[in-house]
């Protein structure tokens, strides 16, 4: 008998989100339980295969993203986006903060129809409820391909805490996340 045969298979869900650089978002996610792994990369451009330089231009399209494989009976892809609209300014078109350019924008992109009505009612109950002084400009669109950002890229804060971006926006967007959702921090980072 097969040793896995016992156990039982995780159905787990993608959410690929773009909020600003993807060092911040993926610094939170990772501290996230239910969160199996995070991904840096660019999604949502014309050019195939891109690379960072490529895309800090502006030129390609592509937003920096984090792709996400959670266990929906862990967090829920609702929880996700209620972390996302906290941690970054969804208001502000193409930038966060100093980053400046298309590649910062807001940006959800689904990858069901529940997905879609879930980040559509999210925007809805933040624009009803005036959580934000502008109007929400996240953009919502269905997944294209994601290209992983390069491999220097992956798991960059956990890297470099002491980089003067990591300390300067990484720190203070991950101390956001752990001060309002302390109930969802994996036990590994609690």
């Amino acid at each position: 008998m097969n040793e896995n045969s016992n156990k039982t298979a995780i159905d787990l869900e993608r959410a690929t989100l773009g909020g600003g650089c993807f060092w911040c978002l993926e610094a939170v996610y990772q501290q996230i339980q239910g969160v199996h792994s995070v991904v840096s990369g660019y999604a949502g451009g014309a050019r195939p295969n891109p690379s960072y330089e490529s895309v800090c231009t502006g030129a390609t399209g592509h937003a920096e993203i984090v792709d996400i494989l959670f266990d929906p009976q862990v967090v829920s892809f609702r929880d996700l986006l209620e972390i996302f609209f906290v941690i970054h300014d969804p208001t502000t078109l193409n930038y966060q903060g100093n980053d400046h350019g298309t590649q910062y924008r807001s940006v959800i992109f689904t990858h069901s129809a529940e997905q879609n009505q879930i980040a559509h009612e999210v925007v809805k109950e933040l624009e009803d409820a005036k959580i934000y002084s502008a109007s929400v400009v996240t953009q919502i669109e269905a997944a294209p391909i994601i290209y992983p950002a390069e491999e220097y890229h992956q798991n960059y804060f956990q890297q470099h805490p002491n980089q003067g971006y990591c300390m300067a926006v990484v720190a203070p967007k991950l101390a956001k996340f752990r001060a309002k959702f302390k109930a969802l921090i994996a036990p590994n980072y609690a």
